[in-house]
């Protein structure tokens, strides 16, 4: 299992989309933060917070999640090495578990380098250290769970198919529909005493309740109820494969 978890890591590594994917994460970041005139601009805004990070951060994700995790299962199926690897003495979940948590470490990877924003504005602050730590790493914890969130919902899009773009399509989709659709529905008010239900359902709301610092049993079971939900639906995407 750890061998094929250290094999992705390396096959990321050893493409250029990987640093590529992560380049353009980190400066899409640091554009919104520090350059553009908007209201996510550390400078411009007079508070010591990169709160802009934690806003704009889910929808690069969605980018940059599924150029990571599209080729994990699809290229595996169009050049034939998924037979291969199903005939090694690993079991399906163990596959899907090695590839899921590569992935993850890729996604930890990516926001390691943000650290910099943290303690730029810290140091920079008046006084220094005039920053609200609890809500800049409760921030960070649900970028994490929204990224482990991702990562499984991309991982099952690459099971569905042997095409990369079209694994890469389909998971952009599906995180974008997790991560607002159920907010977009809640917003128009049609289903009455169930639209709080509905909205629940999607990753916004949980997101945004553990950014503000405070850890909700609720929400961490939320995300790891759709975590275990897509790793399920991708083992037996791949386990029908032995029944073709």
């Amino acid at each position: 299992m750890f061998t094929l978890f250290f094999r992705e890591i390396n096959n990321f590594f050893n493409n250029l989309i990987g640093y590529i994917s992560i380049g353009v994460f980190l400066l899409i970041n640091s554009l919104f933060l520090w350059v553009f005139p908007l209201d996510t601009n550390v400078l411009q805004s007079g508070y010591a917070n990169i709160e802009g990070l934690f806003s704009m951060g889910p929808f690069v994700f969605l980018f940059l999640i599924p150029a990571i995790t599209m080729r994990f299962f699809a290229d595996e199926k169009k050049s034939g090495t998924i037979e291969f690897l199903l005939t090694k003495p690993l079991s399906d979940l163990q596959i899907v578990m090695a590839k899921y948590m590569a992935a993850f470490v890729l996604v930890v990877f990516s926001l390691l380098p943000t650290l910099i924003y943290v303690i730029t504005v810290y140091n920079f602050g008046l006084p220094v250290g005039n920053m609200d730590m609890g809500a800049t790493w409760g921030s960070y914890l649900g970028l994490l769970f929204l990224g482990a969130a991702f990562v499984s919902i991309g991982l099952f899009a690459s099971s569905l198919t042997d095409n990369q773009i079209v694994s890469f399509v389909v998971s952009i989709f599906l995180c974008g529909f997790a991560y607002i659709g159920f907010e977009f529905i809640y917003t128009l008010d049609l289903f009455g005493n169930i639209d709080l239900f509905i909205r629940n359902l999607g990753i916004y709301s949980h997101y945004t309740s553990i950014s503000r610092g405070v850890v909700d049993s609720r929400d961490v079971l939320y995300f790891i109820s759709l975590i275990a939900l897509f790793l399920l639906l991708t083992k037996i995407k791949i386990e029908s494969r032995k029944w073709n």
